[in-house]
Parts: structure tokens; C-alpha cells; sequence
């Protein structure tokens, strides 16, 4: 394959993997009662088990409106709760109620679950190498954030 064939590929490749991706979490989200925004903030919450708005928004590369009104939701849903910074009033966390503990733990034991299994389809001797080659490209992509308007 020449190098126009091999961009061509890859373009190809990674927009069916984040289609599939895409819809694999739109599955998985809507078994949980949330919709796929809600799934990513609820994860990224959970994560850092308590986080600005606006954190939450850079990691999500959200704006801040449309990060507001899924927080909103979480929030009206009883899944988080916003608790002002001590140190600067300010600044408001986001942090998950119990409830929305165990919708994240059960998002976490899903997507682990199928990815469990996804990476013990790969052949064995290149599972490592599947890894590594998807940290390189997303490494590539961050690297290369010129076009996010027209992916």
C-alpha cells in the first residue's frame, strides 16, 4: 500500500472503531438509565471522586453550558450533588451521591467486563501490541487537535 492508501485506511479504520465505540457506550449508558453525555460525566466524576464543573468540562471537551445542563440533570436525578469549595466559594465541586456511586460502579464492572473480553479475542502474541498501537494514536490525535470540527 502507498501512503495515501495507508492514510486512507486509517482514516477508515478509526472512524469505524469510533462508531463502534460510540455505539457500544450508547448501549451500555442506556442499560444504566443514563444518556451517553450523562455516562462520560458520571465516569469522569467517579473518577476523580469530586471535580470542578469546568474541570469536567476540558476533560469531556464540553463547553460549559452543555456541561452544566448534564450536570443539572445528574444533579435533578439524584446521581450528584454540587458542594461549594471551602477554600474559594467560587468554585463549585461536583462529587456522585450513593446512588450515583453505584451507577458508576456499574458502568465501571460493564465496560471492564467487555473489554475483558474484547482483548482476550485478540491473538495473543499481539494483544500488547494492540494496546500500544491505540496509545500511539491517541497520543497522535491529541498531538493533532487542529480538525475536532470536522471528525
Amino acid at each position: 500500500m502507498n501512503r495515501d492508501e495507508n492514510i486512507s485506511v486509517l482514516r477508515e479504520t478509526v472512524r469505524l472503531l469510533e462508531r463502534k465505540l460510540g455505539l457500544l457506550n450508547e448501549i451500555q449508558a442506556s442499560c444504566c438509565g443514563v444518556t451517553f453525555a450523562q455516562c462520560h460525566a458520571i465516569v469522569e466524576i467517579g473518577r476523580a471522586k469530586s471535580i470542578s464543573l469546568n474541570d469536567l468540562a476540558n476533560i469531556l471537551g464540553l463547553d460549559k453550558s452543555t456541561m452544566s445542563r448534564t450536570v443539572n440533570h445528574l444533579v435533578n436525578s439524584h446521581l450528584a450533588v454540587r458542594e461549594i469549595e471551602p477554600k474559594d466559594r467560587r468554585y463549585i465541586l461536583i462529587s456522585l451521591t450513593e446512588e450515583g456511586w453505584n451507577t458508576y460502579k456499574t458502568i465501571e464492572a460493564e465496560m471492564n467486563a467487555y473489554f475483558a473480553q474484547v482483548y482476550h479475542r485478540l491473538p495473543e502474541d499481539k494483544r500488547a501490541q494492540v494496546v500500544e498501537s491505540l496509545q500511539l494514536l491517541l497520543q497522535a490525535l491529541a498531538a493533532n487537535e487542529c480538525c475536532q470540527k470536522c471528525m
